[in-house]
């Protein structure tokens, strides 16, 4: 199947109503979960291919809306291989960032501390939450999680509805036993499936430049050749994605679909204003918006960093 290319096919994705804010999401977020748009196959049940297309759809159509369905599928699939059931008609999320020595502790069934980066701070009902070595379902309407908007300040992902938490003596449902989390299979699928979200990214930026260039009907031959590379980076991960779809994903695959989107992601941010100039970065707000966007979730990967750890899976696989 192919993830992004039939999407290029087909008319793009209606955009958000502009300009986006955290409401316009919200509500968008909760029309998909009503109308059934948030219940994805399940990964690695045979329809993993299905679901990563999903994903890739929403993160061309809007990646603030992307990372909140994203979050919300990645914790239904998470409850699903623990045995456990979604609450009926929650929005949810997965909180697990460790970021700077801060992150969330358990004990005596209660979580504390500081949890950077949560998105959906007002929206979702209920998230997953790292604590060490556990994974904790938290109701989100206890008033001991505080929120934190004001600490997320980027322009990129603004309408993410992200944010600092803090949990002062939470109490919550364990899920799986310790380890569990990230020991399990369905931790590498997930994985993947962001990549999927980040590819979706890299097409609607591509999709502005096309209807930039269409717009103007006079592209010159260097800028012809930054969209066949364009074309060709995101034509090529896709192709990754949708043989790894097929495949057993363990880490190995999961970490080469990441690198592969991360890096397209990349080469879309660089040649896109190549294309354009500054004009539809400065008039049109949906493309800027795409172009601040990308930049600040692609950064879920770590760069280098992840591409060691690639690197040493890859030796030890030889």
């Amino acid at each position: 199947m192919d993830l992004v290319n039939a999407l290029l096919a087909a008319t793009p994705p209606k955009p958000l109503p502009s300009p986006r804010t955290t409401e316009v999401v919200a509500a968008e977020l909760r029309t998909l979960h009503t109308a059934g748009a948030l219940d994805l196959p399940l990964p690695g049940a045979g329809r993993t291919a299905a679901r990563w297309a999903a994903l890739a759809a929403f993160g061309r159509r809007d990646l603030a809306l992307a990372r909140l369905a994203e979050g919300h599928t990645d914790a239904v699939a998470i409850l699903a291989e623990a045995g456990h059931s979604p609450a009926p008609g929650a929005l949810y999320g997965v909180w697990a960032a460790k970021s700077g020595g801060t992150g969330a502790v358990l004990a005596d069934g209660a979580l504390t501390g500081t949890v950077r980066f949560c998105s959906g701070l007002s929206t979702l009902e209920r998230a997953l939450v790292a604590a060490g070595d556990r994974l904790v379902e938290v109701d989100l309407a206890d008033p001991r999680v505080r929120r934190h908007p004001d600490a997320w300040q980027a322009v990129g992902m603004d309408a993410s509805d992200s944010g600092d938490v803090v949990f002062d003596g939470v109490p919550g449902t364990l899920v799986g036993p310790p380890g569990w989390y990230v020991g399990r299979p369905g931790f590498a699928l997930g994985g993947a499936g962001v990549a999927a979200v980040w590819l979706g990214g890299a097409a609607g930026v591509l999709d502005g430049v096309l209807a930039y260039l269409r717009e103007r009907g006079d592209a010159d031959e260097h800028q012809l050749a930054h969209v066949g590379a364009l074309h060709t980076a995101v034509s090529g991960t896709d192709a990754v994605l949708s043989q790894a779809a097929s495949a057993e994903v363990d880490a190995l695959v999961a970490g080469t679909c990441r690198a592969a989107a991360e890096r397209t992601a990349v080469e879309v941010l660089e040649r896109a204003l190549k294309v354009t100039g500054p004009t539809p970065a400065c008039r049109d707000r949906r493309f800027a918006q795409r172009v601040a966007d990308l930049p600040v979730y692609v950064r879920q990967h770590h760069a280098e960093r992840d591409l060691a750890t690639l690197g040493r899976t890859v030796l030890g696989a030889a």
